[in-house]
């Protein structure tokens, strides 16, 4: 299980990386592989402030459709315009081609409550 010791993480399966007060936010190898082949990412709040733990976006896979968590609070700047042509790259480089969006944290004290790498394996069990 793929799982980068230089990211964070949440129990929703996202993971994050923080540079300054950018935040990338993508799903985790582990939430694609139970996902199963995705083909479709919906995010419709950009340029919207939205607090830590409310729903953002959703990943839509051929079995089921999943809610996206935002894990830190903050402006949505960014989303992964190539996601809408190759949402398989979700699947094929989640922690790379396959982010969803860049937030402008609001408040960063939030990336404290994230999980560490070793936090994460734990949680689902690797």
């Amino acid at each position: 299980m793929n799982i980068p010791a230089n990211l964070k993480y949440t129990k929703d399966h996202e993971w994050v990386s923080i540079d300054g007060d950018i935040a990338t936010v993508g799903i985790t190898h582990f939430a694609q592989s139970e996902l199963g082949d995705i083909v479709y990412v919906e995010v419709e709040t950009l340029d919207q402030t939205l607090e830590k733990d409310e729903v953002f976006g959703t990943v839509e896979a051929v079995k089921t459709v999943s809610d996206l968590f935002l894990p830190l609070s903050g402006e949505i700047i960014e989303f992964n315009d190539s996601l809408e042509s190759e949402p398989e790259a979700v699947n094929s480089d989640p922690y790379g081609a396959g982010w969803m969006v860049k937030i402008k944290v609001s408040d960063k004290s939030e990336v404290e409550e994230l999980l560490s790498n070793e936090d994460y394996a734990a949680l689902i069990g690797a």
